[in-house]
């Protein structure tokens, strides 16, 4: 690994310009400040963070703010994070809003540039909008963005859950059912829009229609899908199929079918997305795509560490993870030939 002095050397500077480069202190032409910055992502040095928090007086801390510790995706992600953290000798701070916007705000206020150096920002509930009109104390990084085709002007990271919808949709198409019900985990422009949207586009390119009556938008939970599948699979004729926005709605349409004296999958298939472990260890074993959790996780951190260390000189502020893969188990099947 580079050290500071190699950056020095191979940018003709002093290893104090570097340094003052690194805190943003000193006199340092934008010349050289260009110069150092390209030799620094030249050689992919990395300061130690700890190291400079101790220096500096600050904590080697950044935040996470979810809106709920009590969904199961939030608490795999935070492992994710705070391993990914503690490699870079930082610390993670995790901040429950409880779904509450105030509570989001708060932290912002008290936390941001004192207690945390950064802030990882999921699911918040916050404006995003009024985020971005606004001067942080620390830099701010948005996690699991949903459109990588339509960057928000802060940095983020970004997964294509368009892309992951289109790969549960066809995965139940290819199984041979057409009479295919959603679940949608948010509002119709919430947070669950672009999965949605995904859904009815696979649908349009099979040529399979799809009505008002075919979709249920409800609350991200188990009992949000247990209500929704109930209503969905006493229609007439049945769906064979039900497409949920995310694993905790599919779990509870497992329960709702199950309860309604129907076999999954001989009766009725269902596919989530995020692919939680909650997903693996229920029976039957729900099908679901994977979104990459921990690739995202180490994304957000590394980006938010460059943020804190070299500020608005990054040139890339919106990463990419991986794309979604699709994991076929128990709770999808072929469709019974009565009902194609």
């Amino acid at each position: 690994m580079a050290t500071l002095a190699e950056v020095a050397r191979l940018a003709g500077v002093t290893a104090a310009t570097v340094s003052n480069v690194l805190r943003g202190r000193g006199k340092v032409g934008e010349e050289t400040r260009a110069r150092v910055l390209d030799t620094i992502q030249r050689v992919g040095y990395r300061p130690h963070l700890m190291a400079r928090a101790l220096a500096e007086g600050r904590p080697p801390t950044i935040a996470l703010m979810v809106t709920s510790i009590a969904n199961p995706f939030y608490p795999e992600f935070a492992l994710a994070a705070e391993r990914a953290a503690r490699r870079q000798g930082q610390f993670l701070l995790i901040c429950n809003t409880d779904e509450d916007p105030e509570i989001g705000r708060a932290y912002f206020n008290q936390i941001s540039g004192t207690l945390a150096q950064g802030m990882l920002v999921m699911n918040s509930r916050l404006d995003v909008a009024s985020l971005r009109g606004e001067k942080h104390a620390a830099p701010v990084v948005l996690c699991m963005w949903e459109r990588p085709d339509q960057p928000p002007e802060l940095p983020c990271v970004a997964v294509d859950f368009f892309a992951a919808a289109v790969l549960a949709t066809d995965h139940l198409l290819t199984l041979g059912h057409r009479r295919i019900s959603a679940i949608v985990g948010s509002e119709v422009t919430g947070i669950h829009a672009a999965r949605f949207e995904g859904f009815q586009a696979a649908m349009r390119t099979a040529g399979v229609p799809l009505s008002d009556s075919d979709v249920m938008f409800t609350v991200d939970s188990i009992q949000g899908g247990y209500v929704a599948a109930q209503a969905l699979l006493r229609a007439e004729p049945r769906p064979t199929a039900i497409f949920a926005t995310n694993d905790l709605p599919a779990l509870g349409a497992i329960s709702a079918a199950t309860d309604m004296g129907l076999s999954v999958p001989r009766d009725i298939s269902i596919i989530g997305i995020t692919d939680i472990q909650l997903a693996r260890e229920s029976r039957p074993a729900l099908t679901s795509v994977a979104i990459p959790t921990v690739a995202a996780a180490d994304l957000a951190v590394a980006l938010l560490s460059e943020l804190v260390l070299f500020g608005d000189a990054i040139p890339n502020k919106m990463r990419v993870a991986p794309p979604p893969v699709l994991m076929p188990r128990d709770t999808t099947g072929p469709c019974a030939t009565r009902s194609v």
